[in-house]
């Protein structure tokens, strides 16, 4: 769906869930400014038997002149759209409609009208209503509040930024122009005292393990920001390298994750708890995730014994892997052949000088390389990067005069980290073909593997089971990490 689409409907409401949260009434605001810039006679509401409550919402609202207003009844609009909530969950107020729309960032939870946008893999309403308006052509820069609104939603709800893990998140944190004092304030009246008192009596009940130096410590009920706050001042214990913070909630258990070392990224331990039931996600140093409560079969007496359990296992059965120093065993490894298949490639040369360091963004995580002379990236038929030098791309690929056409989710783009200037590296990519050529040893993983490469040593490839390890016949220090979907496609035996 399209917001142009809404524009059938002259009489439209903008409904947020019962007890709005910043996301939602951010993500509100965006669809009600569009519609109203485009001459439609609109509003914003909410119902549910509370008003809004906590001092940084009141501000947010205030400061920004967010017309939301709190409803118990509705004239029947022509349009009823339903954003960062489903209309006819139970944390909307069910109020009557000729035509029903839901713009959404949670799992599918009801039966969807013909017009809807729900993107589950997303951090925030706000960044799903943000990409609507680039879709429409609106840059939310050009309206201050705006852009501050979608920024505030963002960060409150992935935890200050620590459950971000798709790239359009990024995005919208990134390029977001927003009002730097406002969001100070709203970020400096988020505590209350009866959240204070929850914090300081969680940190005395913690549990540790010393083999592998990880915490875990519950928390009553609470705003996820608190979990956050909690777990950054475990984090700077002495002996603490790995932390979890968790609450049990009506809907389900919310978690806080920190690391402080490489081996273990956050976003990867918090993946590791809630695989299967539940979902979770964030950065190096910073996670959360959300288990469903009917997915996890313990009692709540028992869910930090869960925790404690899953992450010795977790600990006890990865293996780290650092490329320079790896010596393999060829012989239990079977050589593959790279099929001839079209791709792209940049000289990423044409784009920044030798010696910067730039972040490459993709569908796979950030990565942070310094450019170096003649060095080429190429972008796989996923979305995937490999830098690679113009030395080996010339024994394993051709050149093509085929345009490059990219047809992945989302196109790789590059940050150069001393401007913080952001740039798109599909515009710049041209056709290659794989000639076939390259060579190298291969093994399934029965096991989680951690790969610190050659060309990244702080940030390790993560693969799981059923991932292969490979390793560059010409090159037994290039060691990486392949995807199952993407090995199947790209090599044979040879």
């Amino acid at each position: 769906m399209r917001l142009h689409d809404l524009l059938t409907y002259d009489d439209i409401v903008v409904q947020c869930h019962n007890n709005p949260d910043a996301d939602a009434i951010a993500s509100g605001f965006g669809v009600y400014t569009y519609l109203k810039n485009m001459g439609k006679k609109v509003s914003l509401v909410y119902g549910g038997s509370d008003k809004i409550q906590k001092a940084n919402l009141r501000l947010m609202v205030e400061t920004l002149q967010i017309p939301i207003a709190h409803v118990e009844s509705l004239d029947m609009p022509q349009l009823l759209i339903t954003v960062d909530c489903q209309y006819g969950e139970g944390n909307v107020a069910p109020f009557e409609a000729a035509n029903i729309a839901i713009i959404d960032h949670h799992q599918q939870a009801v039966t969807p009208p013909a017009l809807c946008e729900i993107r589950s893999n997303l951090g925030s309403c706000a960044t799903l209503v943000w990409d609507m308006l680039k879709a429409e052509g609106m840059d939310i820069n050009g309206d201050k509040p705006l852009s501050t609104a979608l920024y505030y939603g963002l960060l409150t709800d992935t935890n200050n930024f620590t459950e971000i893990s798709h790239p359009l998140d990024k995005d919208l944190r990134d390029d977001a122009l927003f009002d730097r004092n406002l969001i100070t304030r709203f970020r400096n009246t988020n505590l209350s005292l009866t959240e204070l008192v929850i914090a300081g009596k969680a940190l005395i009940d913690y549990q540790y393990n010393e083999k592998y130096r990880f915490s875990v410590v519950q928390a009553e009920p609470c705003d996820p920001n608190i979990l956050g706050m909690i777990s950054d001042l475990v984090l700077e214990v002495d002996v603490v390298d790995v932390c979890v913070v968790y609450s049990v909630l009506p809907r389900g258990i919310k978690l806080s994750v920190r690391s402080c070392i490489k081996e273990a990224k956050a976003c990867d331990v918090v993946q590791a708890i809630t695989e299967g039931i539940g979902s979770g996600g964030g950065h190096l140093v910073k996670a959360g995730g959300f288990i469903n409560r009917t997915k996890l079969d313990c009692r709540d007496e028992d869910i930090s014994t869960y925790f404690i359990g899953t992450l010795q296992n977790y600990f006890a059965n990865t293996e780290i892997i650092v490329a320079k120093d790896y010596n393999a065993t060829l012989s239990e490894m079977q050589l593959y052949r790279k099929l001839s298949l079209p791709l792209g490639y940049v000289k990423i040369n044409d784009i920044i000088s030798p010696g910067s360091p730039i972040n490459i963004r993709t569908l796979e995580g950030d990565f942070d390389i310094i450019v170096e002379k003649d060095m080429y990236i190429v972008i796989g038929i996923w979305g995937e990067i490999y830098p690679i030098r113009r030395e080996k791309f010339e024994k394993s690929y051709m050149y093509s005069e085929e345009e490059y056409v990219f047809c992945g989710e989302y196109p790789p783009t590059i940050k150069d980290t001393l401007s913080g200037n952001s740039i798109s590296l599909i515009p710049y990519a041209k056709s290659c073909i794989s000639t076939g050529g390259s060579l190298i040893y291969a093994s399934t993983l029965d096991h989680l593997t951690k790969v610190f490469t050659a060309w990244d040593e702080e940030k390790y490839m993560l693969g799981r089971p059923g991932d292969y390890l490979a390793i560059r016949k010409d090159d037994l220090q290039d060691v990486y990490i392949i995807r199952r979907d993407i090995f199947s496609e790209t090599y044979q035996k040879a």
